[in-house]
């Protein structure tokens, strides 16, 4: 069920309008020497601010199915000699980079576009450090201009209810803004 929609290039001027994605990550605690994981990336609208962030000291995953994508982010990371980022052509359901090493692992508006978005959350407990959290920033199940088609959005609850099943617990469920919602996970204690 990869819906792919995420693979087409977004102008970054017209999504910050939408998102700033500096505030959300210093937002949801990504600060110098953090682990971050950026899954279904993209051409790094949320991984070149967090490899800004996280600094020498931190470490940034990176990975998306579209080659051409990756190659965007790591021609970017070159311009700024970004060195901290590691990045992966890959599909989220194999994509474990590490056991329990992450801060934050963010979903930035893909978890749909995942053909076992329950799986890819799964990898996410095994890759979480255990005081690390679950990011899922995602698209309202609403009628928008832009965004993938409604049909294929999860709403919150569809969303937290994934989350459970793959064995986190959700902490925080926050509108972001008429378009957005953020979903904030930890693994059980």
């Amino acid at each position: 069920m990869n819906h792919g929609h995420h693979k087409f290039h977004y102008d970054e001027k017209v999504r910050r309008v939408r998102q700033n994605p500096e505030k959300i990550l210093s937002d949801i605690g990504v600060h110098e020497g953090s682990v971050f994981m950026d899954i279904g990336c993209n051409d790094g609208f949320f991984t070149i601010p967090a490899a800004r962030i996280v600094g020498m000291h931190g470490k940034v995953y990176a990975t998306d199915t579209d080659g051409d994508s990756i190659l965007r982010l790591r021609k970017k990371a070159e311009e700024e000699v970004l060195k901290n980022i590691y990045t992966e052509i890959k599909e989220a359901e194999s994509a474990v980079f590490c056991k329990g090493c992450a801060d934050v692992i963010f979903y930035g508006t893909v978890l749909h576009d995942f053909n076992d978005p329950i799986q890819v959350l799964k990898n996410t407990k095994e890759m979480l450090a255990p005081n690390g959290k679950l990011i899922n920033l995602d698209w309202k199940k609403i009628a928008t201009k832009t965004g993938p088609p409604l049909a294929i959005r999860f709403s919150e609850k569809e969303a937290t209810d994934m989350i459970h099943m793959a064995g986190l617990r959700v902490v925080e469920t926050k509108n972001l803004s008429e378009d957005f919602y953020m979903v904030t996970a930890i693994l059980n204690s």
